[in-house]
């Protein structure tokens, strides 16, 4: 027989009691604990939440200035900004970078090369959830593409910013200069607060020697957005402020006349304005379009540019460097008579060479044949200026001695940049004893000074040198420093002018005058058969309006060996000489001082003459007309 066991009430409602006990005590310690935790999170670390609140649901986004507008001498615009839309990531809210871009593929085009960039950009990206461009300068189709299509993709944006454009493209691409996108060169010597909005920075030119001004102040806005990082609302802001709007001296007319009279040449050609020295035009061909490098490029234009034997990112005008050739006579004909090596009426016989005693070396004049004939007859000073005589100034320069043609000559500011604010502009180079001797471990020779005299051996100048030089000697001895900036909204801190360069010591005004004459002969003087003519009369002085002052250069690119003739068609392009001449007008009263170089385009007066002349008469002639009509009219010209 089973007996059932006999309950008691008294123990269970003990065990009861108990378990209700302990699980109101772990009831109350949960209660507890989460009012420890609501505390804690609401009082002592509610900063540091509501912080890390406001990061996932308001952003700080840097707003990039505009940049300030350059405009040329006439209120002509040469660098604006218009408005691009580019295709951005977030790579932070993205889930899978590559299945993403895949799509996106699917939607707009996006080639291998846009991924490579895109990587390059990511590798440089400067803070959390910054936007990362993908594609940049969007069409209005793609942008309707991705609008339809956005609910699709987190993390990714279509954004519109303001981007450098340039009206002219290639005309002023030496000139002006260009914006690049920031790199990893420059993010490291940038400012990362000043620059914290800016894709772009001034790389070349102008644009990179007034960056600071034309830059403009960085602005912030704070947004609220959400899980997918689209903005819902704008909360604050403060606008950037633009950068300085700025005018040039440089003239785009003539500009563009400077640029058709090179034509398809090689060259450059550099104006001033001799009384200011404001660059009035600047150009160096073959150039190529800066806008390229904001809106993109395929990898084979870019070879195409970076890799060309013609170079046209190399800026000649200003980088270039070259022996002067006959342009350098009259320094050292004024370096003669200040020394007293030579005077105006002082003669010699060219018979078409020239020897050192003692030595069978011949240098020759560019008259020599090859029938051994040539030379320039009885020839002074002025008559060695405007028939460029070599032989003349084969035996001026070893009349002189070396430190004393360097010294005159140092003056005319050869071998240093005298420019105020043209970035980059190279020195050129001025040998002496000193320099020959540490660099080719060589001591100077009788035959260096030979070659110093005409312009070669290792003598290098820049065409914008030889445009200062033109000026110098259009001012009669007074130096000006070659200048971009005519004026701009506010001052500039890059602005400020170095001091004015002191007068040519040395030469009186008589001599300056009679070299003037000199170099107006190369030009006016003709109908006397070919010993008498100027040497650029035949070309450019038969029909001219003004009176011109110039001289003619052909510099020698490779050395021609004793016994050998100069036979251009027997040469690589490149191995041919360079051809130059300098010039100002009117003679009397100069308002543009030049100097033109084609590169191994041949003789300065037959070649480079035509150029000067061209650019010359795209200047005057409408001053000169006008002058005429305003002196018929009895009203004073402006």
């Amino acid at each position: 027989m089973v007996t059932s066991a006999i309950k008691d009430p008294l123990r269970e409602k003990s065990q009861f009691i108990q378990r209700a006990v302990i699980l109101f005590v772990i009831i109350i310690a949960l209660v507890g604990i989460l009012v420890f935790r609501f505390v804690q999170l609401q009082v002592w670390e509610y900063q540091t939440y509501q912080t890390r609140s406001d990061q996932n649901r308001i952003q700080v986004q840097p707003l990039a200035p505009p940049r300030g507008l350059i405009f040329d001498r006439h209120g002509e615009l040469l660098a604006e900004n218009r408005v691009s839309s580019s295709l951005d990531l977030v790579t932070e809210r993205v889930e899978s970078l590559a299945q993403t871009i895949q799509e996106l593929g699917t939607l707009v085009s996006v080639t291998p090369a846009d991924i490579t960039e895109f990587e390059g950009r990511l590798k440089r990206k400067r803070r959390p959830f910054e936007p990362v461009a993908l594609r940049l300068a969007l069409s209005e189709e793609e942008i309707a593409i991705l609008a339809v299509n956005r609910h699709r993709f987190a993390g990714v944006e279509v954004t519109s910013q303001l981007i450098r454009h340039y009206p002219y493209g290639e005309l002023f691409a030496h000139a002006v200069g260009s914006v690049r996108r920031v790199n990893e060169d420059d993010l490291q010597r940038l400012d990362p607060v000043t620059y914290s909005g800016t894709k772009f920075v001034g790389k070349r030119g102008v644009e990179k020697f007034y960056e600071r001004s034309l830059h403009g102040e960085v602005g912030y806005q704070h947004v609220e957005t959400d899980a997918h990082g689209r903005i819902h609302q704008l909360l604050e802001k403060e606008s950037p402020v633009a950068g300085q709007n700025i005018s040039l001296q440089l003239d785009s007319r003539l500009q563009i006349a400077a640029s058709a009279a090179l034509g398809e040449r090689r060259g450059a050609i550099v104006a001033l304005d001799p009384r200011s020295g404001g660059i009035l035009a600047l150009v160096s061909q073959p150039g190529y379009d800066p806008n390229l490098f904001i809106t993109g490029m395929s990898s084979n234009q870019f070879k195409a540019l970076s890799h060309s034997v013609y170079t046209p990112l190399f800026n000649r005008a200003v980088n270039g460097q070259y022996a002067p050739g006959s342009t350098f006579k009259p320094v050292v004909g004024l370096a003669g008579v200040v020394h007293q090596a030579v005077d105006w009426e002082e003669t010699i016989e060219d018979r078409g060479f020239f020897k050192l005693p003692g030595q069978s070396r011949m240098y020759r004049d560019w008259t020599w044949t090859r029938n051994n004939t040539g030379g320039q007859g009885t020839v002074d000073l002025h008559r060695a200026i405007y028939r460029s005589s070599n032989v003349y100034f084969y035996d001026l320069a070893t009349r002189m001695e070396v430190k004393n043609l360097l010294g005159f000559v140092r003056q005319f500011g050869f071998g240093q940049n005298l420019a105020v604010d043209v970035a980059d502009a190279s020195p050129g180079l001025l040998p002496d004893p000193v320099w020959k001797q540490g660099f080719k471990g060589e001591i100077w020779y009788p035959g260096d000074s030979i070659n110093m005299g005409i312009g070669q051996g290792d003598l290098l100048v820049t065409p914008l040198q030889m445009a200062a030089i033109a000026a110098t000697l259009a001012n009669r001895g007074r130096l000006v420093r070659p200048r971009m900036l005519l004026s701009s909204d506010a001052p500039l801190p890059e602005a400020d002018p170095p001091p004015p360069l002191p007068r040519i010591v040395g030469p009186s005004a008589q001599d300056w005058e009679k070299m003037v004459d000199a170099m107006e002969a190369v030009v006016h003087r003709g109908n006397k058969g070919f010993r008498g003519n100027g040497t650029a009369w035949a070309y450019i002085g038969r029909d001219i309006a003004y009176r011109m002052a110039g001289k003619s250069g052909t510099a020698q690119v490779v050395e021609i060996r004793q016994g050998e003739e100069y036979n251009e068609e027997e040469l690589d392009e490149f191995n041919r000489k360079h051809a130059w001449f300098i010039a100002f007008a009117p003679a009397d009263n100069p308002l543009i001082a030049l100097s033109v170089l084609v590169e191994n385009g041949g003789g300065g007066s037959s070649v480079a003459a035509p150029v000067a002349r061209q650019v010359m008469d795209a200047y005057l002639l409408p001053q000169l007309k006008t002058a005429a009509v305003s002196q018929r009219s009895g009203r004073r010209p402006r």
